[in-house]
């Protein structure tokens, strides 16, 4: 399945336009990576642990939307979108949203 953020594929016309599909992927943080994390950001660097986490629900999300779209019987995604927002009480939860139109491409 080809993925992409763009509305179309070089080469590839659109045959058939099989409707929006999205993805979530909702994650906790870790207090242990929320201690750590806060230490790095005193001493400085990068907060390895927050984009590990991060990385793993943007996937997580992708996957389930490009799932929803080969069930449609879908051969690509354009346009796709990711979003991030943080809820839960004291913002201890990371909501990653994937959408895009899944398509069946043309020769």
């Amino acid at each position: 399945m080809i993925l992409t953020t763009t509305p179309t594929i070089e080469g590839r016309p659109v045959k058939t336009y099989m409707g929006i599909v999205t993805g979530e992927a909702i994650v906790g943080a870790n207090i242990f990576k929320d201690i750590f994390a806060s230490i790095r950001d005193v001493v400085g660097g990068r907060a390895a642990a927050y984009e590990r986490t991060l990385t793993e629900a943007k996937d997580m999300a992708i996957a389930e939307m490009q799932q929803r779209a080969e069930q449609f019987g879908a051969d690509a995604i354009l346009s796709i979108d990711l979003d991030y927002e943080v809820l839960g009480q004291n913002n201890g939860m990371l909501m990653v949203s994937a959408s895009g139109t899944a398509v069946k491409l043309g020769a």
